[in-house]
């Protein structure tokens, strides 16, 4: 596809106009309007206008130290959106700084995770107080030895206005660190390695990779995974030699489908390194002795479409989490590791249609099984030398997470594992198989105080249109009142088969002490209940997952938790295209929504193969080159389906180095809706310059984004003290 027609559009100027009502000024001003330059896109005979077109900008645009014409309209054109957006905000200036002072005075200042053992080592992470990034530490051989700095997030991140560390990895020898930085947000990461006994940095650097190094076991050669410049896809696997330039680097594996990706990994044995190809519906592993790191990987299973399995090793076996022979809630095998295909596999959990197998965990005397169960995650722990003793760990509250934790030895009989709730902070366990004792390590702490029994959480189920039962987890203050007047926050995702858990954050306090209602939508295409609760809502069935949202939206109003006037839905990323389709499919039903970096034009990205992620997602949302997904994709997708209707309020967020969901598909949107929705109502759109696709870095100035949400919520309530 070639821009047609030059790319020009008008600046609006914020018209000011005083009028006199009931004696008090009011300044109305006026929201920007895009410009209108026709491009047209024609697919299977069918032919769509995209007036919004000319908002993309290039990488190479972006990246260039002079922007030119094109690039420089685009930026003023943001610019001026989040001019018009802080305008519009500026009645709750104040209230955006007393929530963020509020959300942030929760956070512990000075913090530190619980230590775990690796290697003679105990690795830990800190935060000292006012500090955005963390504080990367170890201890040799006891908690009581001095503290040994391996990296400190803040020095690096100095100079930067976004900054996040990627995966790190130690070698085998301890002596030296290797990991990924990103002062971007663009999740290109360029890998550095520091000597930890002297603490200088190596010469080494390689760049453009996921960020993810893995050590070979001869303390020399590292593994990593590098991506296409363009499509971001991660796609190649290469080998790096310390004291070496990254031009002598050898690609050890190339990924040659484009509907794949690719990585690698070390087994928790160390014995074995692991090439994964995966896409949605096919993985291939390919193993290698780490000890021979310039050896040649082999393919464990090769790849057949519909059969995925995850790998892992322990003595002789490989052990295998796999959906092959028809178990589409998994199960786990095991094959010799010098008969590997799948002809050799052998059950060792066999498959139930009632559980889906989420991962599994070895130690020496024990197997560790992490399931799902009527959507709620257990821990099922089984001997090894007495399969027939196995048992779930127990949990009290009626909504929860919970699942391993840190657990690199395998000599040992504790399970450290998580668990939270609506309720319940984060906490850390140490669980002795044997004896089935839990000891708390940590629960994260609530600053300023928090006290557990004075909210409560609920588990209720929503009729779905097609009279599924859809599951809906609430928490809220105690003595809430169910008179239909209740503010509401209703999140969703639903896409990609993860679940949205049950989690604590002490961030929502802000709200629920405030009088709202937070609930979660655990709609299908996320793996709340299962595989085929994904299945359920992806390609050619996705209708379920927008359905099944208002349907659950309904019921809080059913049930007088709300009504339409105090309901607010918010998702982000997918569950932002969730919200821009239930904007149009049922507007009437929301007071605002929360669109964080919206995949709303979803035909056009996925017709265009440069962009990043096209290729690898065609198996969640279909190939548009091929009709039925391209007439289905029409029938939802945000940007194609908006029509002059009233709209609810809306607030609309989006990361300019994005490389998930391009800026341009949530500006386009928010230029679209405006121009032909047939409201008043409040229409948003917050860029965010320094930040990607997770938004802001730190752990206390991302904060902000989540402070301005709040305050666009309760503005509209009419709650701006």
């Amino acid at each position: 596809m070639k821009w047609i027609g030059s790319v020009l559009f008008l600046l609006p100027t914020f018209l000011v106009i005083t009028s006199c009502n009931n004696q008090n000024q009011k300044k109305m001003i006026k929201p920007p309007v895009a410009e209108k330059i026709p491009y047209k896109l024609t697919e299977h005979g069918d032919t769509r206008t995209d007036n919004y077109y000319w908002m993309r900008l290039s990488d190479a645009q972006k990246n260039a130290k002079t922007p030119d014409e094109q690039t420089r309209k685009v930026l003023d054109y943001l610019h001026t959106e989040n001019d018009y957006s802080e305008a519009m905000l500026q009645p709750v200036k104040q209230l955006r700084e007393t929530l963020f002072q509020e959300i942030t005075g929760r956070i512990k200042k000075n913090d530190e995770s619980v230590p775990y053992l690796d290697n003679g080592y105990y690795y830990y992470v800190r935060y000292e107080e006012h500090k955005e990034y963390p504080v990367y530490c170890r201890k040799k051989g006891s908690l009581d030895a001095p503290e040994e700095v391996m990296l400190n997030a803040n020095e690096l991140a100095a100079g930067h206005d976004f900054f996040q560390i990627g995966g790190w990895s130690v070698s085998p020898d301890n002596k030296i660190l290797a990991f990924g930085m990103d002062t971007v947000g663009r999740r290109r990461y360029v890998i550095l390695f520091k000597d930890l006994e002297t603490g200088n940095l190596l010469k080494d650097e390689v760049v453009n990779t996921t960020g993810s190094p893995v050590w070979a076991n001869d303390n020399k050669t590292v593994f990593y995974t590098r991506k296409n410049k363009e499509t971001l896809r991660a796609e190649e696997i290469r080998r790096h030699e310390l004291g070496q330039p990254r031009n002598k680097d050898t690609q050890v594996f190339f990924e040659k489908d484009e509907t794949f990706s690719t990585g690698i990994f070390k087994t928790k044995s160390r014995k074995y390194l692991m090439i994964y190809s995966d896409q949605t519906l096919s993985t291939e592993y390919r193993y290698l002795d780490a000890d021979n790191p310039k050896g040649t990987f082999r393919v464990i299973q090769p790849r057949k479409k519909n059969l995925e399995y995850h790998v892992d090793h322990f003595g002789n076996y490989f052990y295998i989490r796999t959906n092959a022979g028809g178990a589409r809630n998994f199960k786990l095998v095991r094959t010799p590791v010098t008969r590997t295909a799948m002809q050799y596999w052998q059950e060792v959990i066999p498959y139930d249609e009632s559980v889906y197998l989420t991962g599994f965990e070895i130690f020496k005397n024990y197997l560790v099984l992490s399931e799902r169960i009527k959507g709620l995650t257990q821990i099922r722990v089984i001997p090894w030398k007495n399969p027939a003793d196995g048992y779930f760990i127990s949990f009290d509250e009626p909504t929860y997470v919970t699942h391993p934790s840190v657990n690199p030895e395998f000599n040992t009989d504790i399970l450290r594992f998580s668990y939270s709730s609506l309720v319940t902070p984060r906490s850390v366990y140490d669980f002795n198989m044997d004896t089935k004792q839990r000891v708390l390590m940590k629960q994260d702490e609530v600053e300023g105080g928090y006290d557990p029994t004075r909210y409560e959480e609920k588990r209720l189920y929503a009729l779905a249109k097609d009279s599924v039962a859809v599951p809906v987890s609430l928490v809220y203050k105690k003595g809430l009142q169910t008179d239909g007047n209740n503010p509401v926050l209703i999140y969703g995702y639903g896409s990609y088969g993860y679940p949205m858990d049950p989690y604590f954050s002490s961030v929502r306090l802000s709200l629920l002490d405030r009088g709202f209602v937070y609930a979660i939508a655990h709609i299908r295409g996320g793996g709340d209940l299962g595989r085929q609760w994904y299945e359920d809502g992806k390609l050619l069935k996705k209708m379920n997952t927008f359905t099944d949202f208002i349907a659950c939206s309904e019921y809080l109003v059913d049930q007088n938790y709300t009504n339409p006037g105090r309901l607010f839905a918010m998702g982000g990323s997918a569950g932002g295209l969730l919200m821009g389709a239930v904007a149009n499919m049922s507007p009437g039903l929301y007071k605002g929504i929360i669109a964080n970096v919206p995949f709303v034009d979803v035909v056009t990205t996925m017709l265009d193969e440069t962009i990043p992620l096209t290729t690898f997602e065609y198996d969640e949302w279909g190939n548009p080159h091929i009709k039925k997904y391209y007439d289905y994709m029409m029938k939802y997708s945000p940007y194609d389906n908006v029509k002059p209707q009233d709209y609810p309020n809306m607030l609309v967020t989006t990361g300019y180095w994005d490389s998930q969901v391009q800026y341009w598909e949530p500006t386009k949107w928010v230029a679209k809706l405006r121009d032909m929705k047939t409201d008043d109502n409040l229409l948003l759109l917050h860029v965010n310059f320094d930040a990607g696709h997770g938004g802001a870095s730190g752990r206390f100035r991302r904060y902000r984004e989540t402070a301005m949400e709040y305050a666009f919520m309760l503005h509209l309530l009419g709650m701006d003290e």
